[in-house]
Formats: structure tokens, C-alpha cells, sequence
């Protein structure tokens, strides 16, 4: 399995809408499913990703992530019934339209992008880390994310990023954009509580499953919080 187009949406909507919001979440996974060219896809709550706990939760802004096998997938679900139905409770929108650069890991069992390796770029990036804890670890992968998030949000070249899950607890990631391919890897391999966490998710192995995609920003559009796509 394998896509070579990734599409991010994400929708802001009032909270007077949480319970549509919660019903696209269950109907539109069947839709998603029976989709032409959708190779993978996720329906996502979204949060603040400073602890990784329900608290952390914002009921105001939801992701759909789909993978395609055609270039005309992001088109494709712009004008779905899916998207459709986002939108008539959305107050924002934002669509970031992406090519892997590097995939290593699963999600669900599979391994759901296609990368493309392009040691030249060094353009607009995203970054997707996503993994399913192990319960027995919860508590002690809770204490190492507070220094990473600080430390992520002070990081230079990150324009956003937030929390993204299936569940309150337990399946839990991060999407980040950053100004360039260089700056995340700064992040990455230089940043103390990052290279920490690395360390100790080696020595402990509390994750069940793990994934960690960049990607190359090939179209963005709409906003998302104080970032106008748009313009970057």
C-alpha cells in the first residue's frame, strides 16, 4: 500500500457544531472507504499536543487526512459530499496538499505513504509523527512530552503545528509545517528533548506502533488559527 498525494483539511468550526462534527466522524468513514484513488484516510480530533492528555483536547478544529493515487485527489475531495458536509459547519478551512519525502513506520498495519526522496528540497515541509502507546507506558511517555512541545513551539522555521488523534488516550501524533526541509532537521537531530525522547523510545519501547513522515508542501490554501496559508 502506498500513496504518492497526501491531503491535510483541516476545518474550524463553532462549538455549538461538536455534535455534527462527531457524526461526520462516524458516517464518513464508509464514504471515505468506497472513494475512487483513496488509498488511505483518517478522520482526526485535533488538540494542543502539549500533553497528549484529553485536556489537551480542542473540539473546535478537526482533520481529515486522505492519500491518494492520483494527482487530482485533492480536487477530487474539495467537491465531495465528505468535505460537503465539512464545510457547511466550518467557520475556517485550510488544505495542504503534500508529497512524501521520507515514511518509515505503520499506521493501522500499513504503510500508507508512497516517499519520494529529494535530497534538494529544502522548501515549505511537513512533518507527521504518529504512534499507538502502549498502556502500561502511558504515564511515562505523558512526563517526556511536555519539554518536546515546549521545546517544538520555540523551535525557529515552525509556522504551526498541532495534535492530531483517533482517541483521547493512547493514539496520539503531531502535525507540524515548517518554512524549510533544514529547519525540522535541526529539530530533529538537535534539539536535547527530542533527541531524549528518541533515546528513552528505544530503551523502553512503549510504543506498539509508530510512524514518522515528512513531506514536501506542494499546495496550500485557506487558515488555519493565525496562519494564512495562502500567503506563504
Amino acid at each position: 500500500m502506498g500513496s504518492s498525494v497526501i491531503c491535510i483539511d483541516v476545518w474550524r468550526i463553532k462549538r455549538t457544531s461538536v455534535l455534527r462534527a462527531l457524526l461526520n466522524m462516524a458516517r464518513q468513514r464508509r464514504t471515505l472507504r468506497k472513494m475512487p484513488n483513496v488509498t488511505f484516510f483518517k478522520l482526526l480530533g485535533t488538540g494542543s499536543g502539549r500533553t497528549f492528555t484529553i485536556r489537551d483536547a480542542d473540539t473546535t478544529h478537526w482533520v481529515v487526512l486522505t492519500a491518494w493515487n492520483s494527482i487530482t485527489g485533492p480536487a477530487q475531495f474539495a467537491q465531495s459530499n465528505a468535505a460537503a458536509q465539512w464545510n457547511s459547519i466550518a467557520t475556517a478551512h485550510a488544505q495542504l496538499v503534500l508529497e512524501p519525502l521520507s515514511s518509515k513506520g505503520q499506521w493501522g498495519g500499513y504503510e500508507p505513504f508512497n516517499a519520494h526522496p529529494d535530497p534538494t528540497w529544502n522548501g515549505l515541509t511537513a512533518a507527521l509523527t504518529r504512534a499507538n502507546i502502549k498502556v502500561r507506558w502511558w504515564r511515562q511517555f505523558w512526563k517526556s512530552v511536555p519539554p518536546v512541545a515546549i521545546d517544538l513551539n520555540n523551535t525557529p522555521g515552525l509556522i504551526t503545528s498541532l495534535g492530531i488523534g483517533e482517541a483521547p488516550v493512547g493514539l496520539q501524533g503531531t502535525f507540524s509545517v515548517w518554512s524549510s526541509n533544514e529547519s525540522i532537521s535541526n529539530f530533529a537531530i538537535k534539539q536535547q528533548p527530542h533527541r531524549d525522547v528518541i533515546r528513552r523510545t528505544h530503551e523502553t519501547g512503549w510504543y506498539k506502533e509508530e510512524l514518522f513522515a515528512r513531506f514536501k508542501v506542494i499546495g496550500a490554501t485557506g487558515t488555519y488559527k493565525d496562519v494564512d496559508f495562502d500567503a506563504l
